[in-house]
């Protein structure tokens, strides 16, 4: 079942917030896109910058793995929420 924007915006927040709490993969996050923590905070409402966490996300699998199993988020929703956050285009946040 496809999942709404709303359900999109959501899942990414998650995600930016898991990321947040994770003091080993934040480093990698902020220094692969050159976001400051400043940006985490001021452009979270931005459908751009939530899919690319998104994209950052399923950059491995065992990332996907530990925060869909942290928020009882099925496998596949992270990929469906970056595509409706990004209108279905490639996004490229390096």
């Amino acid at each position: 079942m496809p999942i709404s924007a709303e359900f999109a915006e959501t899942l990414a927040l998650k995600a930016l917030g898991w990321l947040v709490g994770n003091d080993e993969l934040l480093p990698v996050f902020l220094g692969s896109t050159g976001a400051s923590t400043d940006d985490l905070r001021d452009r979270a409402t931005e459908p751009e910058f939530l899919a690319s966490v998104l994209e950052f996300l399923m950059l491995d699998d065992s990332w996907v793995l530990a925060f869909c199993d942290a928020n009882a988020v099925p496998y596949d929703q992270p990929a469906q929420a970056r595509s409706i956050l990004s209108g279905g285009a490639d996004v490229h946040w390096t």
